[in-house]
């Protein structure tokens, strides 16, 4: 394990240099806040910021992402036939996302990356990525990750650790990809290994014991999945749900799509587009018949499916990660922590 100091004075000059290998992603700010998105030319990522709308999931699965394309002028060779559509999988960094964040991407890699079928363009965007971690020294209000399995200095799916030391950065080299991304940056200047885990310790000991706000989830795979669905307060949560699926959007562990084609003129393109749980349509068959049409439906399959079908299918925890994205977000203040507590608590009535 290496960890490396970089003075503060020289990042910015470390990130330019890292363009000539890398294209770069990071947190920048907008209007309505921090988003995770490219980072041009004359952009460095703001690593001042606290949370970002969007995690770094449309990094490797893009809101809109072309497929597939066809011509369909019969005077050219292999009109009608679907084509996969270039795109660039070029060596990627994503830069100061939060540990949650790419915990998420771990999660989400279960349903792209399965021993029966590798999504081609999840994956292929996946391997083409660093992921250079920022870790958080004051958790927020709405954190609760490290009873999701996740935590402000949470390493996994990291290829570097970042710790803000004031002056400095302390970044711990997880991988390969990690230290090939180091040393694109140029940073070269190692750091005892031993006092380093130690500064970190400290960092993470008094950032978790910030985080007041907690889920309960020990008693989820014990849970009949039947009475959990049958439970009688699903009505209650689902009262105020708009269905506006700002949970699902902003949820970095939301993997739900739609395939639509769009032609123009005599070309035909297949397009993937982010697509959410909570609406109406997404569940309605060709026939006009949907299995479900009223929105207590759809809220309980939502958090049925975060918080027991994932733990039964995969056995790695909950399908959260704790990053309050959902809480702060919902207009109706519907609380997934609230949720899982009630449901992890629930015992059927005889």
């Amino acid at each position: 394990m290496k960890f490396i100091t970089i003075d503060k004075k020289d990042w910015a000059k470390g990130i330019e240099k890292s363009r000539e290998t890398y294209r770069l992603f990071g947190p920048v700010k907008e209007k309505n806040g921090f988003l995770i998105k490219s980072l041009d030319n004359d952009m460095l990522p703001d690593m001042e910021y606290h949370d970002s709308v969007l995690s770094a999931k449309s990094v490797l699965f893009p809101q809109s992402e072309k497929m597939m394309t066809t011509s369909l002028d019969e005077s050219r060779d292999g009109h009608h036939i679907m084509n996969r559509a270039d795109a660039d999988y070029s060596p990627r960094a994503v830069i100061g996302l939060r540990p949650f964040d790419a915990k998420a991407i771990q999660l989400v890699k279960l349903n792209f990356d399965t021993k029966e079928y590798r999504d081609p363009y999840w994956c292929d965007a996946y391997e083409a990525t660093t992921f250079v971690g920022l870790g958080i020294n004051k958790p927020g209000f709405y954190d609760f990750s490290t009873s999701a399995g996740s935590g402000p200095f949470n390493e996994e799916g990291l290829d570097v650790l970042l710790a803000d030391m004031d002056d400095t950065y302390l970044a711990k080299v997880l991988t390969d990809k990690g230290q090939a991304y180091m040393d694109a940056c140029g940073f070269k200047t190692q750091a005892d290994a031993k006092e380093s885990q130690a500064l970190i310790d400290v960092l993470k000991k008094e950032a978790q014991k910030n985080i007041v706000s907690r889920i309960h989830t020990d008693k989820l795979k014990e849970k009949t999945t039947l009475e959990l669905h049958e439970a009688p307060f699903w009505d209650d949560i689902a009262f105020s749900c708009i269905n506006c699926g700002t949970c699902t959007y902003v949820c970095p562990t939301c993997w739900c799509f739609d395939i639509q084609d769009e032609t123009k003129q005599k070309t035909t393109s297949r397009f993937k587009n982010w697509d959410t749980c909570m609406s109406p349509l997404f569940t309605l068959h060709t026939t006009g018949h949907n299995p479900r049409d009223t929105k207590t439906q759809r809220v309980r399959q939502r958090f049925m499916h975060k918080l027991k079908y994932f733990v039964d299918k995969y056995d790695q925890g909950t399908m959260c990660v704790g990053c309050g994205r959902c809480v702060k977000s919902c207009p109706v203040n519907i609380d997934i922590r609230e949720v899982c507590n009630l449901m992890n608590a629930y015992e059927k009535q005889e």
